[in-house]
This record gives C-alpha cells, structure tokens and sequence, in this order.
C-alpha cells in the first residue's frame, strides 16, 4: 500500500504544481481531475475485495455443499422434500381426477404422480454420479 500511497502524493504534487501554474481560474477541472484519480483507484479498490470476498463465499459454499465422498449433502433430503410435497398435492389432484373422469381419472393422477416422483429420483441419482465423476471444482488448483 505504501507504494500506492507514494503515487498518490506524486498526483496530488502535479496537481498542486499546475494549480501554480495555470492559476485559480482552472482550481475546479484540476480537483475534479485528481478526484476522478482517486475514484478510480477507490474503485479498483473495491472491485478486487469485492471480488475475493465473492470468491470465499463460492468456496464455502461449495466446501459446504459436499459430503466427504464428493457426492451432494442434500441429495436424500431434497428427494424426501420432493415426494413428501407430491404426496401433500396428490390428494387434491386425486379428488380432481377421480371427480372429471372417475376411476380412470384417477389411475391417470397416480401414474402421473408416480412418474413424476420415478423422474426426480433418478434425476438424483444422475446428478450425484456426475458429481463425483467431477471431483474437484472449477476454483482448486
């Protein structure tokens, strides 16, 4: 930092120095030159913790987010999560079905149901195998 700040009272000599120069009338577009130097430096600034401190939470979450074995923490609770909600709406949808059309209707609602629940389970079973065949993420070196 020390050699930032040395570069930084070099623009703030130059442009003291030609404050002396040119005279008063030129004050205002000599401050807002230097200022717009230390914006940018502010900004820079900034930019870089912004982005460091992005890249910790990307790696604690991605540290976070894994077992051990590399496979996904929350795979079987998201699968319970899924078929518990599906259970929950299939008893509306049953009611649905079995009311529009009767018994066929409500073959259809519980083949649908089951289908969807058959899609979500091996969606997750994909998901973890590609996982782990991953290995390690896009930030280790």
């Amino acid at each position: 930092m020390e050699a930032r700040d040395a570069e930084l009272k070099k623009e703030l000599d130059a442009t003291l120095h030609a404050r002396r120069e040119l005279g008063e009338e030129y004050d205002s577009a000599l401050v807002d030159s230097f200022l717009g130097k230390i914006e940018q430096r502010l900004d820079g600034t900034v930019d870089r913790r912004l982005r460091r401190h992005l890249a910790e939470q990307q790696m604690t979450v991605a540290r976070g987010s894994r077992s051990p074995s590399g496979g996904a923490v929350d795979a079987w609770s998201e699968r319970f999560g899924f078929g518990l909600i599906s259970l929950i709406l299939a008893v509306p949808l049953s009611g649905i079905g079995a009311a529009t059309a009767g018994l066929p209707g409500l073959v259809t609602t519980w083949v649908g149901i089951v289908g969807v629940n058959a899609a979500q389970a091996l969606r997750g079973a994909d998901f973890g195998r590609r996982r782990k065949d991953r290995g390690t993420s896009e930030w280790d070196d």
